[in-house]
């Protein structure tokens, strides 16, 4: 059977509240008008909808509410009271008892808010949306189709499978109820497999024209059970014959006179319809609110929401509203929270906790953005006065495309709360063309406030230690400040893992052990040594102020305003330092850094992966190292986050790594593609805080500990750490505005990976006979490494080469290692290490023997 329940109140009313400028105007004349449409039913029904057209090939109409808060800006304390409302009907329709064992479901993505809003009013009720967000980490259980929607594939994914199998009520929740379609797709999907005795249909409107009023009655006594029907109120839509092909060319007609200057917002007469400014107004201010969002409590629905985390949101409204509302720019009058396509809850329950803190003193709207393509027009009677275009920012799995903010240009608003995700927090959204800056081309200040994505952690997660240890600091393990860097490494100070050079050698080619198993002879350099580093430090400081500069700002621009950096220890670890201390210098910013072990063949450090997810959003890792050679590390990284998703389900991490220089061009993000000193490759600890490369034994590494490296704390007289980094920050002043120039240079060129470096070192290892690409090291940094810690064969350098080898013919001469040059090499030098070594390739001096 089925039940008519309609919300209670003077019509008058609702239409003052929805309408704004209902008593003028109706909002849905202007299409009424030319396309002969007509909208009968219960009075107070143009208060409620209004009309636009869609840019939809498949209906030519659009009904648009006013109290839903998507498409029309509206209080939020209408929204959520007509919610809640409805909530309360389902509530007293129930009884008590089948009230306290209902599920509640909402539609991805225009109802997600009002569902939860239902489920509120509903009482303890557990509530789910739809969603067209795919989470591999969780399992589906079920989907269905929206026949006659723009993107129609709705997925379930609740964290707890049993929420839809149990027996009591299920209350499903949508903005309209026009064909009866989207429900019966849904409900027959779901008695499938969560059979139940009792369905509630919940609507704003029931639209249902009069052929399709019946089918919810046929349906109910197919499947065997009862289902009601809860609105506020209803009436039908009459369209004439040929309405879609009039609409459609409606739709073109007013498409292209979009495209030419004319009026397009209430109150701003330089806007376009398509919400265009010209290019002379002057663009409001960005900045980000920061929430405090409770941790780990659910952003809204998709995974399900529970009566606990209703009561732990309940909690911290009134805190996370008082920090918007310190945020406000003074004498603020107009503020509109706008939510993010399927984020419509929490910016509306932000929206009205703020409502209620202000008291009347600000006037508080609240809309979301949408995937909903809409004709925008400029007349009273019309429903979408004006449209902001930008792209999808949250990576969707069905690619890229236009999303949609409808009447916020022009409205009046002194600032706009723009509430979003975290997985939408991205480059795409800081665009130029993007949300944030669309919104302050009309808007003088513009507020981002950020909610963590929840995704469920994975049901058969291998079992592992629920704490891993926090990074360790300097002073007590290396000599960085203590805000410069945190290790995620155990530390093995106290073990002896130092071997003979030729010893390590020996037994990493026969196969005998890995070189991560041991460390080399930390390389005492000599006076000469050193006065050669202190001169090639002193020469190329700026050119790696550059380079720190504007791999920064590249990272800043495209991976994510606020990056957590993350290096690759140790040769990556002074790089990651540097970038903070420009994001610091350029930005203000403070940003994360810490240091994880990635050792070629066995992979990135698991366990740090694991401590990283735990502590931030993996979309913002950006992993850092000091240069590239022929790209080994850059493909271990991408095969082992590979692996990772695959073991622990945890997506997110982006294998693309973000180096000082790139002479091999392997990766997109760089400061420099040139092969040129850098001076922390000349030293080993006494330049990297005095730690040790790091260490993956079994016997020292257990499968639940971070990977080792040791702190010489004894070298602490030699060390240049900090003297280092202090001489290439100072010069960040003077190099600050090429650059600015470098990085729009960098961001427009096509940075596209050639792999150059990975076939000079294939053809370089047929050549000289060695027929292994591993003991081919090219650059000058992987040269010295060679020098430092392998039996060095032989050196090949660019002919012409100058002061950027000095330091590798003095180390080549202490070694008796021949250099030799070669005209057309890609790489400033390579390193070449001892092929088939074993201790009879070095002599009774210690200098290497030639072949």
């Amino acid at each position: 059977m089925t039940e008519r329940a309609h919300a209670e109140g003077p019509a008058e009313e609702r239409t003052k509240e929805a309408g704004g400028e209902a008593a003028a105007a109706w909002s849905g004349s202007w299409v009424a008008e030319r396309l002969g449409v007509e909208l009968t039913g219960d009075e107070g029904l143009t208060g409620l909808l209004g009309l636009a057209l869609r840019r939809n090939p498949k209906r030519a109409h659009l009904l648009v509410s006013n109290v839903l808060g998507k498409h029309v800006p509206q209080s939020p304390s209408v929204v959520y009271g007509h919610g809640l409302a409805l909530g309360r009907r389902v509530r007293d329709l129930l009884g008590a008892e089948a009230a306290a064992r209902a599920v509640v479901l909402g539609y991805a993505e225009t109802a997600t808010g009002l569902g939860h809003s239902v489920a509120d009013g509903l009482g303890p009720a557990p509530y789910l949306h739809s969603t067209r967000r795919p989470v591999a980490t969780v399992a589906r259980a079920g989907g269905f189709e929206e026949s006659h929607s723009h993107a129609t594939s709705h997925l379930l994914l609740p964290e707890d499978p049993a929420l839809l199998s149990g027996d009591g009520p299920l209350v499903l929740v949508d903005d309209e109820f026009s064909t009866g379609n989207t429900v019966l797709n849904t409900v027959r999907a779901l008695h499938e497999r969560y059979p139940r005795t009792r369905y509630v249909v919940v609507a704003l409107v029931d639209m249902r024209s009069p052929a399709d009023a019946g089918r919810l009655d046929d349906f109910a006594r197919e499947i065997g059970a009862r289902v009601d029907l809860v609105t506020i109120a209803s009436g039908t839509v009459q369209l004439p014959p040929g309405v879609l092909e009039k609409g459609q060319e409606l739709v073109a007609r007013h498409e292209t006179a979009a495209t030419e200057p004319i009026t397009g917002s209430v109150t701003d007469p330089t806007a376009d319809a398509a919400g265009r400014l010209p290019a002379a107004a002057p663009p409001g201010t960005v900045r980000r609110v920061e929430l405090h969002w409770p941790h780990d409590l659910p952003d809204g629905g998709r995974h399900g929401f529970t009566a606990a985390h209703r009561t732990r949101l309940e909690a911290a409204l009134p805190a996370m509203a008082a920090r918007i509302a310190e945020a406000l720019p003074t004498g603020a009058r107009q503020i509109l929270v706008l939510g993010f396509e399927e984020l419509m809850y929490a910016p509306l329950r932000l929206a009205h906790a703020l409502e209620q803190l202000v008291d009347g003193e600000v006037a508080v709207r609240y809309s979301t953005t949408t995937r909903s393509p809409v004709l925008a027009v400029d007349d009273p009677g019309y429903a979408i006065r004006t449209r902001l275009v930008f792209p999808a920012h949250d990576d969707p799995a069905d690619g890229p495309g236009e999303r949609y903010a409808y009447n916020v240009a022009g409205a009046g608003f002194d600032a706009v709360v723009a509430v979003v995700d975290s997985a939408a927090d991205t480059p795409a959204l800081h665009a130029p063309d993007g949300l944030s800056g669309r919104l302050a081309a009309h808007v003088p200040h513009v507020l981002l406030a950020v909610v963590p994505s929840y995704v469920p952690r994975p049901p058969h997660a291998p079992e592992r230690p629920s704490m891993l240890p926090e990074p360790l600091r300097g002073p007590d393990f290396s000599s960085y400040a203590p805000d410069e860097v945190g290790w995620l490494l155990q530390d093995l100070s106290d073990v002896t893992l130092e071997a003979p050079t030729e010893e390590r050698e020996e037994a990493i080619q026969s196969g005998g052990a890995h070189y991560a198993e041991s460390l080399p002879v930390e390389y005492q350099p000599s006076e000469q040594y050193q006065q050669l580093f202190h001169a090639a430090l002193e020469t190329s400081a700026a050119r790696l102020a550059r380079a720190v500069g504007a791999v920064t700002e590249t990272v800043l621009a495209e991976r994510s305003p606020r990056p957590v950096l993350v290096s690759l220890a140790r040769a990556g670890t002074p790089v990651g330092v540097l970038m903070r201390r420009w994001a610091q210098f350029r930005h203000g910013l403070d940003l994360p850094h810490y240091a994880v072990s990635i050792v070629r063949g066995r992979g990135i450090d698991a366990n740090a992966l694991r401590w990283l997810a735990g502590h931030h959003d993996p979309a913002d890792v950006v992993f850092v190292d000091g240069w590239t050679g022929k790209g080994a590390i850059t493909r271990e990284l991408a095969a082992a986050l590979r692996e990772f998703e695959a073991s622990d389900g945890i997506t997110g991490f982006d294998p693309e790594i973000a180096v000082l220089a790139d002479p091999g061009s392997c990766v997109r993000t760089y400061g420099t593609r040139d092969d040129f000193l850098i001076p922390s490759a000349c030293l080993n600890s006494t330049v990297s805080g005095l730690i040790s490369r790091t260490v993956l034994r079994a016997d020292l590494v257990g499968p639940h500990d971070f990977h080792g490296a040791k702190f010489y704390r004894e070298l602490v007289g030699a060390d240049l750490s900090t003297a280092f980094l202090d001489a290439v920050s100072a010069r960040f002043p003077d190099v600050a505005d090429s650059v600015d120039a470098q990085a729009k240079e960098l961001l427009s060129a096509d940075r596209t990976p050639t792999w150059e470096g990975w076939a000079a070192v294939e053809r370089i290892s047929e050549e000289y006979g060695i027929h292994d690409v591993n003991l081919v090291k090219p650059g000058v940094g992987e040269t010295t490494r060679v020098m430092l810690r392998r039996v060095p064969w032989k050196v090949l350098a660019r002919a012409g080469a100058g002061a950027d080898l000095d330091h590798v013919r003095l180390l080549a001469e202490q070694r008796g290692v021949p250099v030799e040059e070669v005209a057309d090499l890609p790489y400033t030098c390579v390193g070449l290490i001892h092929p088939q070594y074993t201790r009879g390739a070095t002599g009774a001096d210690g200098k290497a023997v030639t072949l």
